[in-house]
């Protein structure tokens, strides 16, 4: 069990804070451990008057019980003054409790401006400017918490307290912002709406009522919403009597009430007025409902709904497909989103070979296959938002079902790629839409990098008529009816879909437990694409020894949903170049990627080429490398190491030459090491090899800026300077 609920280190500030609620805030609080700010202007029920009477008083118990607390007797109106006083006494806040308030009841008609005017100051201004003096020092110490006082006359109304309810409700308004905007810094909001005895219902509360309402009745629900223990945020509590509950907003699923080609009318509202009213169905929103309402827009669009029946002014499914081409949509990266990519997939530093993966400056820098998926899916949501005119679709109801890569050759570290995306079929399930998604995308040079083909379900949006099957799809294919070839099995982290998205899919389904609970999941869940990342690299682990040139393409249909922290188990069938996989989670047996398999090339391909290879500046060093190691054999005696140079143009690599100082005597020849391993490879361009031999180019210079890469024992790198010098004899 837990234990007792301490504020030992912590600074609060109470307004309003000298008599009733306010006091049996101050006096817990003081009695738990915290240092209290004790705030009353000491003025009556209507604003008027001023005394330190009220704080001191309270102050002075706090202090005869051994607690720590200092007095403040400005208005709230003054917020900086208060949060002031507890930085010079204190040197910190973490705690406010917004309080302070007053009363000056009329009945609507009877409202004046001044009687209005000073509600809205007291309270909703009041407790802005409190809260605004003391954010930044919250937010610097990344900790607060912070209680608005509304009241069940703001939630209800209240007859005879037009201004009052007004300004608590704002109250509510306030506290949900601030608990979306104090996140971040672990500072929460929440909003309490208390029954309670006190000087202000003293004058409509019989005294028997209002001793069955002691403030210490609040208090204690007060406290709990105070502490670092506290996991809510933007709440609304309702409480007196010793009672609590939390009050939310309930939306019934409403009616669309009207077309494309008819208006909406105030008949339509009164005719459907009904459904409009039925909670029957609802939901408890957290958000405006703007997903809904945007596909609502978007369904609106030029063209009638799609039909197949051929009537006048409607487009057929094939003029709709024809139609529809969004534009292409750029994608910029560079080496870090490759990092992230890897990260979100599962790799990890604990794997043997990860620095291929995961360090920018490794020789074997690469690119996991499936990272094709991540321009193309920036285009495909691009797309999605637009819509597809003459086809609505709900995207609240959207489900990736499948999904096709193919890499024309392997993705670069770095770049500009431009995916351009059409909708080569819509099939009609019966119980929705599936609509097919091809996506090319092409470099800075307009070549082909990649193809994607999208599979998305569009629940309730079938029987439109439309074909069930098409010659576009790339199909699943089952794998063989015997025992797996190879099984690998991966637990991903609790944090792996929160790591996931940052690769540029933020669905709040992956990340946030209230939108993952409205679609019926007891917490997030991972992307289908992030298990479909590990999986393939389980694939290539196993049959291609992670080499990742050996990628050609996969199908894959998500089947069953994974939850961050469970274990998946990719089992493998090798049939050729082609490898069957389905994947499940090892926790309940789920198969949450199914009909799968990769397409291998059948060996990997070597060192890029380049035309006018043999013509490279950096050929005559080496060559002068090689005459300078010859007639020195002491070298090979002072160095005693091999050295890999990999030698790029146009960021490919196009040769390769080993410096071999360890052999007697020693070597100086284009290609690998002719046994074992290099003990310190070396990539740069050509142009940058030439640089540092003639000097024009700093080898730390090099090296800090990214254009020289060092990979194995580094520190050997520093004994070329003697065999650069000599080398920078070669004619160039």
């Amino acid at each position: 069990m837990a234990g007792p609920i301490r504020f030992d280190g912590r600074v609060a500030l109470v307004t309003g804070a000298g008599n009733g609620l306010g006091r049996a805030y101050a006096l817990a609080l003081a009695e738990r451990g915290a240092s209290v700010v004790v705030n009353d202007l000491g003025g009556d029920i209507k604003g008027g008057g001023k005394s330190s009477r009220a704080a001191d008083k309270v102050v002075f118990e706090i202090k005869t019980k051994g607690g720590k607390a200092v007095p403040n007797y400005d208005s709230v109106e003054e917020g900086e003054k208060l949060v002031q006083t507890a930085l010079e006494n204190f040197g910190r806040i973490d705690i406010i409790i917004n309080n302070a308030g007053i009363l000056r009841d009329r009945s609507f008609a009877r409202i004046s401006d001044e009687d209005w005017d000073i509600i809205q100051r007291v309270h909703l201004r009041g407790s802005f400017l409190v809260t605004r003096a003391a954010w930044p020092h919250m937010k610097k110490n990344n900790y607060g918490r912070i209680i608005m006082t509304s009241s069940t006359s703001g939630l209800y109304g209240n007859f005879g307290q037009a201004n009052y309810s007004a300004a608590k409700l704002g109250l509510l308004g306030l506290s949900n912002t601030l608990s979306l905007e104090g996140q971040k810094n672990n500072i929460i909001c929440n909003t309490i709406a208390p029954t309670a005895g006190s000087r202000l219902t003293a004058t409509v509360m019989p005294p028997d009522i209002a001793q069955a309402l002691k403030p210490e009745f609040v208090a204690p629900t007060v406290l709990y919403l105070c502490h670092e223990s506290c996991p809510i945020t933007g709440g609304i509590i309702e409480l007196g009597a010793g009672w609590v509950s939390q009050v939310r907003f309930e939306r019934s699923k409403g009616a669309v009430l009207r077309t494309r080609d008819s208006p909406m009318t105030p008949e339509a509202v009164r005719d459907t007025w009904d459904k409009i009213t039925d909670f029957t169905d609802s939901d408890k929103p957290k958000t405006a409902n703007m997903a809904f309402i945007m596909n609502l827009i978007n369904s609106m669009k030029e063209e009638p709904a799609a039909s197949s029946s051929g009537d006048e002014g409607k487009k057929d499914l094939k003029e709709i497909i024809r139609d529809f081409k969004p534009e292409p949509a750029s994608f910029t990266f560079n080496d870090r989103d490759i990092i992230v990519y890897a990260l979100g997939v599962g790799v990890s530093t604990r794997q043997p070979d990860h620095l291929k993966f995961l360090f920018e400056l490794s020789d074997e820098f690469t690119a996991i296959p499936t990272f094709g998926v991540i321009p193309a899916f920036d285009a495909m949501g691009k797309a999605l938002v637009a819509g597809i005119p003459g086809f609505p679709i709900d995207l609240t109801k959207l489900l990736h079902g499948e999904q096709y890569l193919e890499l024309y050759k392997p993705l670069p570290t770095a770049g500009t790629l431009k995916s351009t995306v059409r909708v080569a079929d819509i099939l009609d399930k019966g119980s929705g839409a599936f609509i097919i998604y091809n996506i090319e995308t092409v470099d800075e040079n307009n070549e082909p990098v990649a193809f994607n083909q999208f599979g998305s379900f569009i629940v309730g949006r079938g029987k439109f008529g439309g074909p069930r099957t098409s010659s576009e799809a790339k199909l699943p294919a089952d794998p063989p009816s015997r025992a797996p070839d190879a099984t690998m099995s991966e637990q991903t982290s609790v944090d792996q879909a929160a790591l996931y998205r940052m690769s540029g899919d933020r669905n709040p389904l992956h990340i946030d437990p209230s939108f993952a609970a409205m679609g019926g999941f007891a917490q997030p869940i991972l992307h289908g694409l992030c298990s479909f990342g590990h999986s393939v690299r389980h694939v290539m682990k196993t049959f291609a020894d992670n080499d990742m040139s050996k990628f050609k393409a996969v199908k894959v249909r998500f089947s069953k949903p994974v939850l961050p922290g469970q274990t998946l188990q990719t089992e493998m069938w090798k049939e050729g170049n082609r490898i069957f996989f389905r994947t499940k989670v090892v926790e309940n047996g789920n198969i949450c990627i199914s009909g799968a398999y990769v397409d291998l090339h059948s060996a990997a391909s070597g060192p890029a080429k380049v035309a006018g290879g043999n013509d490279l500046q950096s050929t005559a060093v080496f060559t002068e490398m090689a005459k300078q190691v010859k007639s020195r054999p002491e070298l090979s005696a002072k160095v005693k190491a091999v050295f890999l140079w990999n030698v790029t143009k146009d960021g490919k690599t196009v040769t390769s030459w080993t410096v071999d100082l360890k052999s007697k005597p020693g070597e100086v020849y284009e290609g690998q090491p002719r046994s074992g391993k290099a003990d310190t490879t070396l990539t740069l361009s050509d142009e940058n090899l030439v640089g540092m031999v003639t000097g024009k180019l700093q080898a730390q210079q090099a090296f800090m800026s990214g254009k020289l890469k060092l990979s194995g024992n580094i520190m050997l790198a520093q004994k070329l300077g003697e065999l650069f010098n000599a080398a920078s004899q070669a004619k160039l």
